[in-house]
This record gives structure tokens, C-alpha cells and sequence, in this order.
């Protein structure tokens, strides 16, 4: 059975069953789960605290996904410490951040892509942030139209002023 097959499975579960509280997605995750997340994995970011890059891990490929699918669905898999970096923010200021390894990174894909299509159901078409296939400008986009279409006398600038400050 494909992903994207068990991801509409589970978003149909959610949308027809509001109430229904999942305790367990551990059947959905397979070998092929874990090789779709490893292919949705950015290969080119910073390493962690293990140093393995990409390429190393992709070396063994086969046994390193099912090691990890073994530690997931056994409950064995810790996520290792991160890699704290800290880069400029302006005014002298650093900001922290912190670097998964690059297995904790396909680990955390794999999470969301089980835990997606359940949040999914819950939000509103008019929510932009951090969803797939949405961005900024397809928020503005919708304000634009719906101020076009309906009018409108007040927008309203919701971001910090720490934030305006630091753009």
C-alpha cells in the first residue's frame, strides 16, 4: 500500500470520527513510510551532533531505515541531543538554533506525514501557516481577493514590533 494511500486512510478517519482519539499509528508505518520520509528529507542541510551527512547514511540505506522503523515502532528510539549553533540577529545579538541529526530529521518527516492528514481536518481554509502547499503569499493572495470581492475598511498589521524591528 502506498503513503499517500494510508495518509487518505487516516484523514478519512479524522474527518468522519471528530471525536475519535488515535492512540496508535504504528501499523501505518512501514519500511516504505520511512523511504518516502527519507526522500522528503532535505539532504543538503547542516549535520548534527553526529556529524553523519546524507551521504553516509544513504550508504546503507536499507539497514539504517530498518533499524530505525525497528527503534520507532518499539519505543526504543530517543532523539539524540541537537547541535546547538548560534547565528547573528542583529544588533549584536545571536539566536539559537538547534540541528537535528540528519536520522532524526527523517524520524520527525515520518511523524508528521502520520500526524498531518489528522491536523489537517481541523483547520479552517483560511489557515496559511506551516501547511503544505500553502505560504505566506497564498495568505495575502486570499486577503487581497477577500478585500476585493467584499470590501473592506481595516487591515490589520498583526506581527511584533520585535519582529518589524529584526526585518
Amino acid at each position: 500500500m502506498f503513503v499517500s494511500t494510508k495518509q487518505r486512510r487516516i484523514a478519512t478517519l479524522a474527518r468522519n470520527n471528530q471525536a475519535m482519539a488515535f492512540t496508535s499509528l504504528n501499523q501505518y508505518m512501514d519500511y516504505n513510510w520511512l523511504l518516502q520520509a527519507y526522500q522528503l528529507t532535505r539532504k543538503d542541510g547542516a549535520t548534527g551532533v553526529d556529524g553523519q551527512t546524507a551521504e553516509m547514511y544513504e550508504r546503507q540505506l536499507e539497514n539504517n531505515l530498518l533499524n530505525l522503523l525497528d527503534r520507532l515502532k518499539s519505543g526504543q528510539y530517543r532523539a539524540p541531543a541537537l547541535r546547538r549553533v548560534y547565528i547573528p540577529k542583529g544588533k549584536g545579538q545571536k539566536r539559537s538554533l538547534g540541528i537535528p541529526t540528519f536520522e532524526d530529521k527523517i524520524a520527525q518527516r515520518a511523524v508528521a506525514m502520520l500526524l498531518g492528514p489528522i491536523y489537517e481536518q481541523d483547520f479552517y481554509n483560511c489557515s496559511f501557516g506551516s501547511r503544505k502547499g500553502r505560504s505566506a503569499h497564498h495568505a495575502l493572495q486570499s486577503l487581497r481577493s477577500h478585500i476585493m470581492r467584499d470590501g473592506g475598511q481595516w487591515v490589520l498589521d498583526g506581527v511584533p514590533q520585535a519582529h518589524r524591528l529584526a526585518a
